[in-house]
């Protein structure tokens, strides 16, 4: 029985009438969440479904990720569209402001991006009424019932690439079994993140048509050349220990370790930090120098020459990576995050170890350490003799990173493969 033939669900009626009529308190809400810094202000009417921008004219394909590690790993797929299907019109949504500066750097010129309308009936009839997709492809576990069942209703094709569900996402869902089919199977696609998430989506009544992670497939990072340059100039020999994407609290923790090795060491080593949100960058400046020392903040036009060099630019770890003679990468030694995304410093050949705290990621970095290619560390204290490698022979880092570089590759053309079961299903 097709999906939509179906008796619909107490549990979904119950969600559009409550999410209705919580539709005029939508704004204030937005509002709240813009003077918290949370929502971008000028483009609050983009979460109502409204836009200034026009649609393009003909066929339209969709695609949308939460937050920043969603939304990049869609750029793969976004590279096959744009290349193979030009008279295509794209349109990339997202729900953070951080991922929307991402995007704005990293989409080619001709795809648009919007902020994903919030669930309500009203803002998803009119995010839909005015963009008229042909396909819609959503990543990991963006399952929005409004959004969903209303797109399906229309005719749009979907597609959900890199399926999984959490311990507690799958918990919830299996409480409301008759909800979860119907929206699974309101998916003309479903490619799993693994086959854990397979198992979970069919035991829902979902249809995994394979499993293939849209994490693997991208390119290397970019960089801009003229700046990588001049970097290399102005560090000259000096070793690069990079901190990526770190978070609060753990600056501190990197910085501490760092001193322990590096201080008086003759090859004058470098720190930089990266900060996962670039605005925390002064306040890490001003740690650093509540330390007693000297410090750069990129933002403020500073160059990588002192001890300690907070990199707050965003879109810049494409540049730092290639620097790094270790990369630390952050989001994984203090709990709630989930860690970062490890085939970046793989692609391009930099050595690179993580907290143990890498939920997000789990499955790449199992792979990762199963080849000797990675470590995961259970302790800040355990960075002391990678630092002090990187500081010196580099031969066991560089043989990790050349590990982790093969094994990536190799992962990242059959990820490409499966983009092509994408393209079929696009208008």
């Amino acid at each position: 029985m097709n999906a939509l033939a179906r008796p619909t669900p107490l549990s979904l009626t119950l969600y559009a009438a409550a999410t209705g009529l919580a539709s005029p308190l939508a704004p204030y809400l937005l509002k709240r969440r813009a003077d918290r810094g949370k929502e971008d202000v000028a483009r609050l009417g983009e979460r109502l479904g409204r836009t200034g921008a026009a649609r393009p004219s003909g066929g339209l394909v969709w695609m949308h990720g939460a937050s920043v590690g969603e939304s990049l790993s869609l750029l793969p797929l976004i590279e096959a569209l744009n290349a193979e299907r030009p008279e295509l019109g794209l349109l990339v949504t997202s729900g953070t402001r951080t991922s929307a500066e991402m995007m704005a750097q990293r989409l080619p010129t001709r795809a648009i991006h919007q902020f994903a309308p919030i669930d309500t009936p009203g803002a998803v009839a009119a995010f839909l009424d005015h963009w008229r997709p042909g396909l819609g492809v959503f990543v990991e576990s963006e399952i929005w019932p409004n959004l969903l069942l209303a797109a399906k209703a229309r005719g749009v094709k979907l597609a959900l690439l890199s399926a999984k569900l959490s311990d507690s996402s799958y918990r919830g869902w299996r409480r409301f079994p008759g909800a979860a089919r119907r929206l699974l199977t309101a998916f003309d696609l479903i490619l799993a993140q693994d086959a854990r998430a397979a198992e979970r989506i069919v035991s829902l009544g979902g249809a995994a048509a394979g499993v293939a992670d849209l994490k693997f497939g991208a390119a290397p990072l970019p960089v801009d050349e003229a700046a990588l340059a001049a970097h290399r100039q102005a560090i000259g020999d000096r070793p690069v220990v990079l901190a990526a994407s770190t978070h609060p609290g753990e600056d501190e923790l990197i910085l501490a370790r760092w001193r322990a090795v590096a201080a008086g060491h003759p090859s004058k080593p470098l720190l930089v930090i990266a900060p996962r949100h670039p605005d925390r960058g002064p306040a890490i400046a001003r740690m650093v120098t509540a330390e007693g020392l000297p410090v750069g903040l990129q933002s403020g036009g500073d160059q990588p020459v002192g001890p300690v060099f907070v990199a707050d630019v965003m879109g810049e770890l494409g540049l730092w990576f290639r620097l790094a003679a270790l990369a630390i990468v952050g989001g994984s030694f203090t709990p709630g995050v989930g860690g970062h995304n490890p085939l970046e410093p793989a692609r391009l050949g930099a050595p690179f170890v993580s907290g143990a705290m890498v939920d997000n990621w789990g499955t790449a970095y199992r792979d990762l350490e199963d080849a000797d290619a990675t470590r995961l560390l259970a302790s800040p204290e355990a960075l002391d003799p990678l630092i002090a490698d990187a500081l010196g022979q580099r031969a066991g880092l560089e043989a990790m990173a050349t590990r982790a570089q093969s094994l990536v590759a190799a992962m990242d053309v059959s990820a490409r493969s499966a983009l092509h079961r994408v393209l079929e299903l696009a208008p």
